[in-house]
């Protein structure tokens, strides 16, 4: 018997019906796809592979609007990468933070209030790494970070 590898997102999510990630890149933009579900916004995929004492492979950024929303969306992406046998992460910013992550050690998702990302700029404290954004339908599509100058 041939197994394929086959999936489907958990909650009859079948707009997002795909092949299951084999790589780390990949991985990184399930977690992006999984918080635009939630309509997280601002969504950037960075590749921090090529950057020295990079902490992860990739990081992850969204942000959201309030902190319902906060808690919505780092639940779905905890929830559903662990139904689909990603594992649990290592997780901060529990409770009324602005600012949560989930570590998977090799992806790190931030999921930031838009004020907290504002305020951060985590974007361009690692604007060295490529950088993508997602599509609508949830590719992921080259982009650059913009550098301001400062005065």
């Amino acid at each position: 018997m041939i197994q394929t590898s086959v999936w489907r997102i958990p909650k009859g999510n079948t707009r997002l019906a795909t092949t299951k990630p084999r790589t780390t890149k990949g991985r990184a933009v399930l977690c992006a796809r999984l918080a635009q579900e939630k309509q997280a916004t601002n969504i950037l995929v960075l590749d921090l592979t090529a950057l020295d004492s990079a902490p992860a492979e990739f990081f992850v950024i969204v942000s959201v609007g309030s902190d319902a929303q906060l808690n919505a969306v780092s639940g779905a992406v905890e929830g559903d990468m662990k139904k689909l046998g990603f594992g649990s992460p290592r997780r901060e910013g529990k409770g009324t933070s602005t600012w949560v992550i989930l570590d998977y050690f090799d992806i790190v998702v931030h999921i930031m209030v838009e004020s907290a990302r504002e305020f951060y700029k985590l974007e361009k404290l690692w604007g060295d790494a490529k950088a993508s954004t997602l599509t609508e339908s949830g590719t992921a599509k080259a982009t650059t970070i913009t550098k301001k100058k400062t005065v």
